[in-house]
C-alpha cells in the first residue's frame, strides 16, 4: 500500500515507516504538521492515511482536520487516527466522513507490530478499527432518552465488539458465548434503536454509532 503518515515525534514517525517498509508497504511521505499533511493527502492520494490527531502547528485537532478535509474531497479515503488521548469528539467528527475506512487507535495499545499493520489493511480495505476504549465512551457517553438505555449489558457489550471490527467469531470469543448467541443479541439491537434487524457487518455498526451521535 501508498501511505501517508503524519506523525510530529521523530523517532515515532521513523519507526512506523520503518515498520510498515518491512511488511512491504510504502510510505510516500511522511510529515509533522497539518498544513503538510493536507498537501500531501491531495497531492498522493494514498492507500491509507495514518494521522495523529493533534499536530503543529497549533497540536490542537490539525491532523484531524486535515484527515476530514482530504475524505471530503477523496470520499472513502481510509484514515486511522493515531492518538494518545481518547476523544469521542475526535472519533464522532471521522465518522462524519463516512463509516468505512476508519480506525481510532490509542497509541499506548500499539504494542505489536503484526496486529498494527493488519488493523492498518482492515482498514484501508475498508474495514473499521475502533479502540475499545473510544468506543466505549461512544456508545455511553449519552443522556438518559437515548435508545441506547434500552439495550441490555450483553447487548452493550456486543456493539462494542462489533465497532472494534471483529466477526461473529470474534465476538464470540471475546465475550465466551457461541456465535449463535451473538447473532441472536445482533438481531435485537438494530431494531432497538430504529434500524432494521439484520445479520449485519462492521460498516453497519458505525452507522448505529453515527446514528446515536445524531
Amino acid at each position: 500500500m501508498r501511505i501517508v503518515l503524519a506523525e510530529d515525534h521523530f523517532l515515532l514517525r521513523d519507526g512506523l515507516s520503518r515498520l510498515l517498509g518491512a511488511f512491504g508497504h510504502e510510505v510516500v511521505a511522511a510529515v509533522d504538521n497539518g498544513p503538510e499533511l493536507q498537501r500531501q493527502l491531495t497531492e498522493q492520494e494514498p492507500d491509507i492515511a495514518i494521522v495523529d490527531v493533534r499536530l503543529p502547528p497549533g497540536f490542537s485537532d490539525e491532523g484531524l482536520r486535515a484527515a476530514v478535509a482530504a475524505r471530503q474531497q477523496q470520499p472513502g479515503l481510509p484514515v486511522l487516527l493515531l492518538s494518545q488521548y481518547v476523544e469521542p469528539l475526535y472519533a464522532r467528527e471521522l465518522l462524519s466522513t463516512g463509516s468505512s475506512g476508519v480506525g481510532y487507535v490509542l497509541k499506548e495499545r500499539v504494542s505489536n507490530g503484526a496486529e498494527f499493520v493488519a488493523t492498518i489493511d482492515r482498514v484501508a480495505s475498508g474495514g473499521t478499527a475502533m479502540d475499545p476504549e473510544v468506543v466505549s465512551k461512544l456508545v455511553t457517553g449519552k443522556n438518559r432518552d437515548e435508545p441506547m438505555n434500552s439495550l441490555t449489558e450483553r447487548e452493550r457489550e456486543v456493539l462494542e465488539c462489533l465497532a472494534q471490527g471483529r466477526s461473529n467469531a470474534g465476538i464470540a470469543e471475546a465475550l465466551f458465548i457461541t456465535e449463535k448467541a451473538v447473532a441472536k443479541h445482533i438481531g435485537n439491537i438494530f431494531p432497538k434503536l430504529g434500524l432494521p434487524p439484520s445479520d449485519t457487518d462492521n460498516r453497519r455498526v458505525l452507522a448505529v454509532l453515527a446514528y446515536l451521535d445524531r
